[in-house]
């Protein structure tokens, strides 16, 4: 895999930086060291899943181009709590400079694709685990790519990407068979449907809009069998809402298709890595 080209990513790194050094540089490094050179070892201090190594080698490099990084893992693959992750070196001053922000992104991303690989985990059947868009203002691309590593699957991008019906419009419509009637009459292109329901009685109707996706949100785990049943297949299901590790295996066994999870990407823990000199 690799990450995401997005417009504003050397933007997105350049204010990283410059939100840690200022226009004044690392006053401690810059008074210690002058040309010396080292070379350090990024470790891995958890078991999980490793994502970010690109924008890692993005910030050294937007620092010094002279910094050599060498990498033993890919995004994607397991780590496990010790192992050696990568090697960099170069001129220590540039490395402490870069060293927090690269472990930022790279501690941040992990840390979204090691909990994705928790829930899939989890699953059972056929079942995906997608994200949603509850994500940090300006990280989406990254974030949903970290999903990507750990075995998830994205949910649209963002409102363009999909018609999706929530509450707020089925209310201010007043009703899902009006809502979905509008959509159709004023979207001329080709683009899927997905309906958030809150009861059965909602289930039916989004069924007799012949629309493609239906969200069951904050249903009981009963509620969700009923509503595929109800479905029969006509639409594929997504459940939603308050989706947690100790509840994903009951949820993925309804025989709804997907399963959603905020948590993913809206309050992650960051990974733990160390960056250590040889």
């Amino acid at each position: 895999m690799k990450i995401p080209r997005f417009k504003g990513i050397e933007i997105l790194i350049e204010n990283a930086l410059h939100e840690d050094l200022s226009t004044i540089g690392d006053v401690t490094t810059d008074s210690i060291f002058k040309d010396e050179t080292g070379k350090f070892y990024l470790q891995a201090k958890q078991d999980g899943v490793l994502c970010g190594k690109e924008i890692f080698i993005h910030v050294f490099r937007a620092v010094d181009e002279s910094i050599e990084i060498t990498f033993y893992y890919s995004d994607g693959d397991k780590l496990t709590n010790g192992d050696r992750i990568a090697s960099v070196e170069g001129s220590i001053k540039s490395i402490l400079k870069s060293e927090r922000v690269a472990l930022n992104f790279l501690s941040h991303l992990s840390g979204i694709s090691t909990k994705t690989a928790q829930y899939v985990s989890c699953l059972r059947g056929t079942v995906r685990i997608l994200d949603t868009r509850k994500t940090i203002p300006g990280l989406r691309a990254l974030q949903k790519y970290a999903v990507l590593c750990g075995g998830g699957k994205n949910h649209r991008m963002g409102l363009y990407g999909m018609v999706m019906i929530k509450d707020n419009h089925i209310d201010g419509a007043g009703g899902i068979s009006c809502a979905v009637t509008k959509v159709r009459e004023n979207l001329k292109e080709e683009i899927s449907i997905e309906v958030e329901v809150r009861n059965l009685q909602e289930v039916k109707e989004a069924i007799e809009c012949n629309v493609d996706y239906i969200m069951l949100d904050n249903m009981s785990l009963e509620e969700m069998r009923k509503a595929v049943k109800l479905i029969g297949g006509r639409a594929k299901v997504e459940a939603s809402g308050n989706m947690t590790l100790d509840r994903i295996e009951e949820v993925s066994e309804t025989g709804v298709d997907y399963i959603s999870v905020g948590e993913l990407t809206h309050s992650v823990k960051a990974f733990d890595f160390s960056l250590k000199k040889e």
